[in-house]
């Protein structure tokens, strides 16, 4: 991919985002502030959601089966203390020569476990082990049973660490500035840790977004700087955009840092539209992505030893809100050869409430 089109890329992201957006969903319950009329008598109760996958992919020939569950206990403590976590249990198996079957590790990770303190309709005060709100995907479009294509973006470690996770604290909100515009933003500190699975990097950082809801747009930009290593400042910029008029998602993220840099662009359509198979395509998503990762003066274990491009198409099909079925076929171009991936998939969302739900005497 030439500079040219790189180029034209870009200036086609940066327009379509600046002029047009269905609604995006807030990070979080209190990031876009709402009036509710909650009966008294209703008690919040704990949660256990999350989500089951079975990804199997091909990339230059080499397959590769990754079953994967991640689980969320939400604990409210009142009705300003909540306690979160996320755990998540992933296997990555290959074939060995000389042993039939797939085999690999299981690999366990925190995710996540944090104490919040909801403040006010504003803000929110966070301790403990958070996801690092460095640009969208890691806490937006994460989880298997969200994300359009079950591939990481190329740039994904740039401002997340090897594990996705800060250890420290985070002041975060939302509000409306104006009826057009809600700003959200999240500031945060983090520790360093060396223990698995709860490692993390020391860094500070901030995030900000401006949602126009008539244009149904979101734009924002991120910065961390790293209190070890090189201590170096890294910087990022997401777009989200559904158009109103046509069931379609555009998202889209640039990340730069000493250790390399890139961006992805990501469209998805659902099929609602056709005049024909109504109720099949109805249930039916086509999804690319387009994206391209350059290497940095540093070099980086979490990030690709070489310049990479890479053009991804897939369809999902969506049984139920919470089960899909995924398939998607990308073309991977870099220093180190050029590979065919395949991806296959099935994922499945669930929420349990723990305890009575509703109005309580």
């Amino acid at each position: 991919m030439n500079h040219k089109f790189r180029f034209a890329i870009l200036l086609t992201a940066i327009l379509a985002s600046s002029s047009f957006q269905r609604p995006i969903h807030a990070q979080s319950p209190i990031e876009a502030p709402q009036e509710t009329d909650q009966s008294e008598n209703e008690k919040p109760v704990p949660i256990f959601t999350g989500s089951a996958g079975f990804i199997s992919d091909v990339t230059g020939g080499s397959p590769d089966i990754h079953p994967i569950f991640s689980g969320i206990l939400l604990i409210p403590i009142g009705d300003r203390w909540l306690i979160e976590t996320r755990e998540s249990f992933e296997d990555d198996m290959v074939q060995e020569p000389g042993r039939p079957g797939f085999h690999g590790p299981l690999q366990k990770e925190v995710d996540y476990a944090q104490l919040d303190f909801i403040a006010n309709p504003y803000l929110t005060v966070t301790v403990g082990r958070f996801l690092t709100p460095f640009g969208i995907y890691n806490e937006r479009l994460y989880p298997v049973w969200i994300r359009n294509l079950q591939s990481d973006p190329l740039i994904l470690p740039i401002g997340t660490g090897p594990s996705n996770a800060s250890t420290g604290a985070m002041l975060r909100g939302g509000f409306a500035a104006n009826p057009a515009v809600t700003i959200n933003y999240a500031v945060y500190f983090s520790a360093l840790s060396t223990v698995t699975p709860v490692d993390s990097e020391r860094t500070a950082g901030a995030r900000a977004g401006l949602f126009f809801p008539k244009a149904r747009l979101e734009i924002g930009g991120s910065f961390q700087h790293r209190l070890q290593d090189e201590r170096s400042n890294l910087y990022g910029a997401h777009v989200i955009w559904q158009p109103l008029a046509l069931p379609l998602d555009i998202r889209a993220e640039v990340a730069r840092s000493q250790r390399g840099s890139g961006y992805w662009i990501e469209p998805a359509y659902r099929l609602t539209q056709l005049p024909f198979w109504r109720n099949e395509m109805r249930r039916t998503q086509i999804v690319a992505r387009v994206q391209q990762f350059f290497t940095g003066e540093l070099p980086s274990d979490d990030l690709p030893p070489v310049s990479t491009q890479e053009v991804e198409g897939g369809l999902n099909y969506y049984f139920l809100d919470g089960l899909k079925a995924t398939a998607n076929y990308g073309r991977q171009f870099s220093q180190a050869g050029n590979a065919n991936i395949w991806t296959f998939g099935v994922t499945y969302r669930f929420l349990v409430p723990l305890g009575r739900t509703g109005s309580q005497q």
